[in-house]
């Protein structure tokens, strides 16, 4: 629970709470974590709509780190690239994912529950959703979101 300071700082969630990091039933550093456990909370970085919650963290500094995201359906992620080597797995729903510098639908991948994609550090992608899906991201950070056009951020809005 310590490290809720540093990824409000982070990700920009003020109304982020010790109970927004899943709490874990466990011994020592062992960690078992049910999907009942999480606590989600709106993510000013991506357009609104999306939830996070934060299974192991925090995102800022270069530790590991392991995150959902749920994405309501009709769902879309503009043109954006991350820091650090980005690794995502679809949970639930489908994830259709493309490269590139502007979103484009008809360009896209759709990735199924199961599906991983391992992208390098600032590699321009995009996403949507047609229906509600769920996806988890792990690392090693630090995590952040930075758009191609600034304009997208809705953090600037």
């Amino acid at each position: 629970m310590r490290h809720v300071a540093p990824l409000i700082a982070l990700i920009g969630l003020a109304p982020l709470s010790p109970s927004t990091v899943a709490l874990a039933q466990g011994h020592g550093d062992h960690k078992m974590i049910a999907p009942s456990d999480l606590t989600w909370a709106y993510v000013p970085s991506l357009p609104p709509g999306a939830k996070i919650a934060v299974i192991e963290g925090p995102l800022n500094q270069s530790i590991p780190f392991t995150f959902r995201l749920k994405l309501p359906a009709n769902y879309k992620i503009p043109a954006h690239s991350h820091p650090a080597i980005e690794r995502l797995t679809v949970l639930t729903g489908t994830f259709h994912l493309g490269m590139g510098d502007k979103l484009d639908t008809a360009k896209t991948h759709a990735l199924t529950p199961g599906s991983i994609t391992i992208m390098q550090p600032k590699t321009n992608h995009f996403g949507w959703t047609a229906d509600e899906t769920i996806v988890q991201l792990h690392g090693v950070g630090p995590w952040s979101v930075t758009y191609v056009n600034p304009a997208d951020d809705p953090r600037k809005k």
